[in-house]
């Protein structure tokens, strides 16, 4: 899962080789008479961070020259818990899946350092995302004082707001493939945990605890902006952090 984090050097490693300019299979400027203003795009990178059914789709759209506005929609999934947790602890069942990802940026061309115009070059921006995500799932507890299933309705919601730089090439003045590279941003993380069991105090408090431990091991980057236990004291947190985007597109212009 921590391999994660190393992608954004290797992204920045390509879009410095990209400064060369060695791909020359468009002309300089398109004319009036043939600019192609828009860019539908698939999103590669969530699927291969969370699940196969993680499917965002994108549209891009030139609004004057040398900036454009973006908009990507799709769900966002993650894989199927399972397995044990711990020796008191077993997921049995997942259920019910939810999930919607929603993001807008406006980008800015740099006429100053690209060769050709927008949407081909290097871009900055700002940029708005949410995430949600929620599951129904079956667990087996087993202490001193409870033995027995579980139900949880699990839920996250998260907010970024940030600005990024990215690099997008124009192929054969048709194929798009768009990096984002860098994506600093401020992010509000939200999650809520409920219980349909009923469970003491000290069941819960220890329910809660192996929960946040086995999530931090499942959801890549959970660990990075939740603190240790914070899932453990009521089932729930908000938390504000430093968020992160990076990505890569798949695109066709038209």
């Amino acid at each position: 899962m921590k391999n994660i984090f190393k992608i954004p050097s290797f992204l920045l490693f390509i879009f410095c080789f990209s400064s060369f300019d060695t791909f020359g299979q468009e002309a300089t400027i398109d004319t009036a008479k043939h600019v192609r203003k828009n860019i539908i795009r698939f999103n590669l990178t969530s699927p291969m961070l969370f699940s196969k059914d993680y499917l965002v789709f994108g549209y891009e759209r030139m609004l004057k020259e040398n900036q454009s506005v973006s908009l990507n929609v799709g769900r966002f999934a993650m894989d199927k818990f399972g397995g044990n947790v711990s020796e008191e602890l077993e997921l049995k069942k997942n259920s019910k899946d939810k999930g919607l990802n929603l993001s807008l940026d406006y980008r800015f061309y740099l006429g100053s350092v690209n060769r050709y115009n927008g949407p081909r070059g290097v871009y900055i921006g700002p940029y708005y995302s949410y995430n949600s995500f929620s599951r129904e799932n079956t667990w087996t507890l087993n202490t001193d004082s409870f033995q027995g299933s579980v139900l949880t309705d699990l839920s996250f919601n998260i907010n970024t707001l940030g600005i990024q730089l990215g690099y997008q090439f124009i192929f054969w003045d048709r194929m798009a493939l768009d990096l984002i590279l860098i994506g600093p941003g401020v992010g509000f993380y939200g999650a809520k945990v409920k219980l349909d069991t009923d469970l003491s105090a000290e069941d819960e408090a220890l329910f809660f605890d192996k929960l946040n431990e086995y999530l931090a091991d499942k959801i890549p980057g959970y660990d990075k902006v939740i603190g240790e236990g914070e899932l453990s004291k009521n089932g729930s947190f908000d938390v504000t952090s430093l968020g992160f985007r990076y990505m890569i597109h798949l695109g066709y212009k038209f």
